[in-house]
Parts: structure tokens; sequence; C-alpha cells
């Protein structure tokens, strides 16, 4: 990064690379591939597939990207989203490289291929990416939180050194990365970050929009505005009314017991969220500009400085994520952070945040972003009714090239109410990904109190897709059984009346949710093996779960991997899990206390633990292989520094709950 003064002259068209970011490849069957591509036009390609296939030889295939496989959406003057979604006549084989390319026409006629535009996508050797259709889901990588300006190296990068290590091991490719939360911080932006993310949004002429509520009514006046960049909160208006709201997306929540939120450059328009996703998954954006640090009062230019070294570390390793995301099927899931934090915590937290048109935008522009950038490309026939009105959005700026207001708060409107965010992937075992934020089982009575995470139809939707099946993976964001101490204390902060200050987000924290989820665990006709897959929590463990006394009832297997670039505060998590010990042994009487009392739990020690430690913090990515019966046989966090994975195999007494 760059933090001299320079000039920023427009591009034209002809000055930019064709591709800013992708091909991410996402959602991938047998007949199906579904891809993520940004380009800074609407790109005329086709996709190359080449495999051999046992029973028809060598087989090539050429498929132009019509309209009825590449949907092309114009973000701004000089970006197209392009989702491609292609079904196949024949199956793609199992376990066996799959090579593809995508070859886009050029001005001149001419065409190029990855190895063209984005040769960094390559590992050595190759001249174009390849995948591994697997045929079952038993090796998954899996992790959450992400973000860029933590001291730590990217987890995403150990994706990419196993894929390296199995370039002639179709065998041992995972099936599938996992992402199961906060892939971006909307909320907790690094000074460098954001100054890049405007200077994009100019480069590219991403579309500007008409705000209400706060006190710059465009996108642009935002930006040049002198409270833009680490005191954002300034720009709600100055009514007593409005203070719980600069509470809720600016206020930098004090959280005594486990961190301090820090949402003073919190995302706020559609183009800053977008640019957001660019920066993040791609290293061609940073290419097109150079971010000088803004004029600041010293104690946030020292801030700024400070976090300038870290968001350049982090763009130093975005050629190797971005290659792992190539070359891998990833299906992701958003939590708090993708949106904003204490997401829907409680009905007061929604009265607060959607009663206001300014933090409705900001929330309906995180989760506008999200639908574009991840979600489509789990599910993408989820999205098909509100796919034609963004669309239309998009489609029609004015003269000064902002997005219409009433469309734009029309599509908010709809996905504010839209009810299908979660999804599944059929296989052996099946997958099932939870919606753990928009779905909530809200308290009538106390509207401050934690939301369950799943309401009752959402819960009996879960327990219609498991029945009959002999194995399922599970990915619910937050932990299903979680670190008891912890929960605790969230109960306690809950009970005193700020349950905001400790992030009370867990299964346990609504007894309707929780009882009707252990009722499920014990349903007769649901799996014999769970294997729950979370993340959210900044640490990472292994518990091993058992229905007391039902010797034939389910197997469930927590695991949880958290983050990929985040860590919990190391003396407090020690802490923690010493005190946890302690006061939750087997034969403790307040382990009667707990929900999960008819649960016997099996913590797994991680094999680097020194004291006995349950819980691992490190930044890293989870992997877990699975046996024939859907059973995990292999549990280890791959360390995001390189050093020799964590297992999670050594298993310590019973304990009466988690």
């Amino acid at each position: 990064m760059n933090a001299t003064p320079t000039a920023t002259a427009p591009l034209t068209a002809t000055d930019l690379p064709t591709v800013l970011a992708g091909p991410l490849l996402r959602r991938l069957e047998a007949r199906r591939l579904v891809l993520w591509l940004v380009g800074t036009r609407a790109l005329n390609a086709s996709l190359q597939l080449a495999y051999d296939d046992p029973q028809h030889g060598a087989v090539e295939l050429a498929l132009p990207l019509d309209d009825s496989r590449c949907q092309r959406l114009a973000i701004g003057r000089h970006a197209w989203l392009h989702l491609i979604d292609v079904t196949l006549e024949q199956p793609l084989p199992a376990d066996a490289f799959i090579y593809y390319d995508l070859h886009i026409e050029e001005e001149d006629g001419g065409t190029r291929a990855i190895a063209d535009w984005a040769p960094h996508l390559l590992y050595p050797g190759q001249a174009r990416p390849d995948f591994v259709r697997r045929g079952r889901l038993d090796h998954l990588l899996h992790g959450s939180c992400r973000k860029p300006h933590h001291p730590s190296k990217d987890g995403l990068l150990q994706a990419d050194a196993l894929l390296a290590a199995t370039r002639s091991q179709p065998a041992e490719r995972p099936a599938l990365l996992m992402l199961s939360g906060d892939q971006v911080y909307a909320d907790d932006v690094a000074g460098p970050m954001l100054v890049a993310v405007h200077r994009l949004i100019e480069r590219l002429g991403l579309y500007g929009e008409h705000l209400d509520g706060a006190t710059v009514s465009t996108s642009e006046a935002l930006y040049a505005h002198p409270a833009g960049y680490y005191r954002r909160e300034d720009l709600l208006p100055a009514y007593t009314a409005n203070e719980e709201l600069r509470e809720r997306f600016f206020g930098g929540v004090k959280k005594p017991v486990f961190t301090s939120a820090n949402a003073h450059n919190h995302l706020v328009t559609f183009a800053e969220v977008l640019a957001m996703y660019l920066l993040v998954w791609s290293p061609t954006p940073w290419q097109l500009i150079a971010p000088r640090m803004p004029e600041l009062p010293e104690h946030l230019a020292t801030r700024y400085r400070a976090e300038e070294p870290l968001i350049r570390a982090f763009v130093a390793d975005l050629p190797q994520a971005a290659r792992a995301l190539a070359q891998l099927p990833c299906l992701m899931i958003f939590d708090d952070h993708d949106i904003t934090d204490d997401w829907n915590l409680s009905a007061r937290w929604e009265q607060s945040a959607y009663g206001h048109p300014f933090s409705r935008r900001i929330v309906g522009n995180a989760l506008l972003g999200y639908l574009l950038c991840q979600g489509w490309g789990n599910c993408p026939e989820a999205f098909a009714g509100e796919l034609p009105a963004i669309r239309e959005l998009l489609a029609t700026p004015d003269r000064q090239q902002r997005l219409s207001a009433e469309a734009q708060d029309a599509v908010i409107d709809r996905l504010l109410t839209f009810d299908h965010w979660h999804y599944s992937l059929p296989g052996q075992p099946l997958l099932l990904v939870l919606d753990t934020r928009t779905r909530r089982w809200r308290s009538e009575s106390y509207l401050s109190r934690p939301s369950g995470l799943m309401d009752w139809e959402a819960l009996c939707e879960l327990q219609h897709a498991l029945l009959d099946e002999p194995a399922v993976v599970i990915v619910s964001p937050a932990p299903m059984f979680g670190v008891k101490l912890i929960e605790i204390v969230q109960r306690l902060f809950t009970w005193a009346g700020y349950p905001l200050l400790v992030d009370a987000e867990n299964w346990m924290a609504h007894r309707g949710a929780a009882k009707v989820m252990l009722n499920i665990f014990r349903h007769s006709r649901t799996p014999a093996n769970y294997v729950i897959l979370s993340g959210d929590v900044h640490y990472s463990f292994a518990y091993e779960v058992h229905i007391r006394h039902r010797d034939s009832g389910p197997r469930i297997w927590q695991i949880t991997s958290s983050g990929i670039k985040n860590e919990f505060p190391r003396r407090l998590l020690d802490w923690f899990d010493r005190l946890n010990r302690w006061l939750y042994a087997p034969h403790s009487p307040l382990n009667w206390f707990t929900k999960r009392r008819r649960m016997q739990i099996t913590p797994r020690i991680p094999s680097r633990s020194q004291r006995g430690e349950r819980l691992w913090n490190g930044a890293g990515l989870g992997q877990v292989r699975l046996d024939e019966q859907g059973r995990p046989c292999e549990i280890r966090q791959l360390n995001a520094d390189g050093s020799a994975p964590t297992c999670f195999e050594a298993i310590v007494r019973q304990e009466m709950d988690g």
C-alpha cells in the first residue's frame, strides 16, 4: 500500500483488466457447476471442461455462457457481476481431476484464457485450473471469521497449501471448503481498508445512492465528509432517540467479558459492501488503486499507521487465497459481522435497527451484497424470485450514477422478509446449512432478551429434512454445544439487562429453541451420526456428545473452527478454559443447572495442549475426515502460521455436560 499522496486519474475501459475478481468455484454437483466472477465489462465467454470419463474416455466440452448460463449485472460503470450456473447433460466423474477454463472474447476478436488474464490462479506447471468432484462428502475444510487487519496469517493459505500438496492425488482433495460466517467484516473495517474501498469505488464507478436519516444525503457526501473515517457515528442526526442506534452500529460497545467492538468505520453504502468483497477475494483490484492516508487527528493517524502494515500483509497473501477459491468448491453462510454486530440479537434490537431509515439501509445493503457475492452461489434457484427486482434496480441509475432510492428500499424490504437463506447439498452424508440469523425465535414478553437462533417453524423444517437420513453434516454458525462457563456468563449479563455487552447468542440462550433442538436429536427417525460444524467464537474445539441412558441414541460431534484470520484474547481464553474445567468437572453440582444435563459430553484435547486445555486459540482452517458411516475419523486445525496441525484426537474423561 502507498501512504503518500498520489493523483487518481479516471480510468478508461481500455486501462482496466478484463476480470477484477474470480472465478470463485461455488456449488458443485454431478451435473452442475456454479461460478462467480466480476469483470470490468459484460463478458462474452465460454466455459471449457476437460476430463477422462470411465465410460466415454477423454471428454472436452466448450459451453458458451449465454443468458441461460450466465446472468450479467452491472454494479458500476466499469464493474459487472457474472453469476454462472451451468447444467451438464452427462455427470462429471467422481474422484478425478476435471480441468476448466474461461475463454473470454476480446474486443479485437481474439480470446484469452485464465492463464492470460489471471495467471496468479494457477499452480506452477498448471496450464488451467482444476477441481475434483468427490463421490462422498468425506473430507471437508471449514472455518469462519476472516478479518483482514487481524495480526495473523490468513488461514485460507492452508487450503492453498493443501491443494498444492495434492496436485497428483485427486482422492486426497477436500470435497469442499465450508465458510461458516464472517467472510467479511462489514462492521469492523480498518482505516486503510476503508480508504481502499473508496478509491476502488472511484476507479470503477460503482453506483452511488441516496441516504435518508443521516446528516449526509448521498453516498458521495458520505465519502467526502471529515467524519467518514473512524467517526461515522457523527453522521447520525443529534436526536436523543438515536442514541441507541448510534450504540448499535457505531458505538464501539465495550464488552468487558470478551472484546471491544470497533464499528466506527462501519460500511454503509451498497458500493462500499461490493468493493469490500472485491478487495478481500482478489489481488487485482489492489493494483488499480494507491490508497493514501486522509487528513486525520493525530491519535487517529497513529491508529491508521498501525493498521497499514496489517492490511499490506493481507494483500500480499491474496494471490494464494484467490487460487484456492478458484480450484476448491466453496459454500458459505452469513453470521453477524457479514451484516453488522449483534444482527437480530433480540426483538428490541430489530425494532431499533429496522425502525430507522439509515440503519435499515445499512443492514439492507450488506444483505444485498451477501446475496450477490455469497448467497446466490450456494443455491441459485432459491433467489430466482429476487433477482429480477435487483436487476431492475441496477439497470436504471440516474444521471449522477446513483440508484433509485425507492427501488433500493423496495429490494431491501423484500430481503428483510426473505426466508430461504438456508440450503442443503445432497450426498453421503447430507449437508444442511442453517440460517441462524433471520428466522429467530423472538421473545414476546421480554423484547431485550436474546432471540432463539431458529424459530419453531425453522426447527420443524430442520427435523423434517433429517428424517431417515443415516448421517448428516450440519453447519451452524454458532456452536450448538459451546463452552458452558461462557454461556453462563452470557446468561448472567442477559439477566442483568445487558445481552449486547457479551454477544449473548448461543443455542442455550433461549429455552424454547434449546428444548426443540435437543428433542430433534432424541427423535427415533433422525440420523444416527451428526457432525456439527461451527465457527463464530474465535477459538476451536471438538466435543463428542451422547444422550445419557440411551445406548442406541445418536452420536453427535460438535466441531468448531474459528477464526480463519481472527483469535480470542489469549490470556482471557486461558482463564475461561481453566475455570470451565474446575467449575464444571464431571461431578460438579453446577451441571444440574444446565439445559444439557441429559447430554454426556466428551471434550477432545488438542494435541498441542500443554496443561489439558480443551480450547485451541489460533487462526487457521478446520479439517475433518469422515468414515463410511459419516463419523469423524480425523479432526485437525491447520494453523495459519504454518506450524504443525493441531489434532483433536485425545479423549478425556466423560463429562456430564459440555
